[in-house]
């Protein structure tokens, strides 16, 4: 369409809007930093086990950390939100350490 100018997102001149995208970003920036930590620490516990042979997966650990999160939970994330988050999060830590 020749002759228009580009729209602006939506909410761009709102300053309400623009302060809540504000600290979304900043929490988002805040998750980025902390998947990037445990994935460090995973990798350590990882390469651990690996020469100790001790067995990668422990479903009773997964399955207990996922219930004590859950329990931790204050909302509002839904109890099924926390499970879904946590379980991938899991798998993309697993995706993660064995480049699958």
């Amino acid at each position: 369409m020749s002759g228009q100018a580009p729209r602006e997102p939506t909410g761009a001149n709102d300053s309400f809007v623009a302060e809540l995208r504000a600290q979304i970003t900043s929490v988002d920036r805040e998750l980025l930093a902390a998947v990037n930590r445990r994935l460090e620490i995973v990798r350590r516990l990882h390469d651990h086990k690996q020469a100790n042979d001790i067995p990668l997966r422990d479903p009773e650990r997964e399955a207990a950390l996922l219930a004590e999160l859950g329990a931790a939970n204050g909302g509002p994330l839904s109890a099924r939100g926390v499970g879904e988050f946590f379980e991938h999060l899991l798998d993309l830590t697993r995706r993660e350490l064995h480049g699958a």
